[in-house]
């Protein structure tokens, strides 16, 4: 069997991620491409198929079971092997890539946000989100270690925490996905073909969905609002953005994920007033 490197980019830290950087070619499977890959979990596409290989059974078995509850289109599971889960590629592409504009039309965001209000109508999953209280503790630790760590600017830090504290107040939980990020999206034309990655699927804030989906993407707001088809208040979305952003920028830092200054999770904090 031939198998040869077309492309390795490998970080040096510990943990190192992968984002659609490696591939090899093999005769009797065709390419394989890492897709991501750090030391809590790893996704590898064969052909049609994503094995998914995660450290942490738990996340999978939230994965599966959110799958089978969404009404939504997800990809379908072809088999589970501890700790490995097999999932059927999905039709169509990504509504887009953070960090990157998105060449989706305003009709297919707008499809996307429909998708979102059809799973935060649905019944609520049997296990509970995070608290407003559990994310206030996580917010003042990420925000601390961020400016202990000199990774982000303290008037950045400061200045996005006080946005975002606007977001922890007492909200009505929905079925929501939990990391509906546009990657996570697929669309074919102006229809929803599917939504991947379940694992944090929970009870919580509608808004953070729709925040996470809209995430480096401002100018698809409206049609995010319009798609989702009810009163929705921009500043509390605006605010789960710095929250989320200032929850997530350390562990990217020790996953592998590149320099801080080059995160698009740190462009979104510096660009926000």
């Amino acid at each position: 069997m031939a198998i040869g490197t077309e492309s390795i980019d490998m970080p040096e830290q510990s943990g190192a991620t992968f984002r659609l950087m490696t591939r090899w070619s093999a005769a009797d499977v065709g390419e394989v491409e890492v897709v991501v890959a750090h030391n809590e979990r790893a996704t590898v596409r064969v052909g049609d198929v994503f094995l998914k290989i995660d450290s942490d059974q738990t996340r999978t078995d939230v994965e599966v079971e959110a799958m089978a509850m969404a009404p939504v289109p997800t990809p379908k599971i072809l088999w589970r092997k501890p700790p490995v889960l097999a999932l059927a590629a999905l039709s169509g592409t990504a509504l887009g890539h953070l960090g990157q504009p998105s060449t989706a039309s305003s009709e297919a965001w707008a499809a996307a946000a429909a998708a979102v209000r059809t799973l935060h109508a649905a019944p609520l999953p049997p296990w509970p989100g995070r608290t407003v209280d559990e994310f206030a503790s996580q917010l003042d630790a990420e925000c601390s270690w961020l400016v202990a760590n000199d990774v982000v600017p303290t008037e950045v830090v400061t200045r996005n925490r006080r946005l975002a504290e606007t977001a922890l107040r007492p909200w009505t939980p929905v079925f929501i996905h939990g990391d509906m990020q546009v990657d996570h999206v697929f669309v074919a034309g102006d229809e929803v073909t599917g939504v991947i990655d379940w694992s944090e699927a929970s009870q919580g804030d509608a808004l953070f969905d729709l925040a996470t989906l809209t995430l480096g993407h401002e100018e698809h707001l409206g049609d995010v609002i319009a798609g989702y088809g009810t009163n929705v208040e921009h500043d509390l979305i605006r605010a789960w953005w710095s929250l989320r952003c200032l929850l997530n920028v350390r562990w990217l830092v020790e996953h592998g994920f590149g320099p801080p200054a080059e995160m698009p999770e740190v462009a979104v904090l510096r660009s926000r007033p």
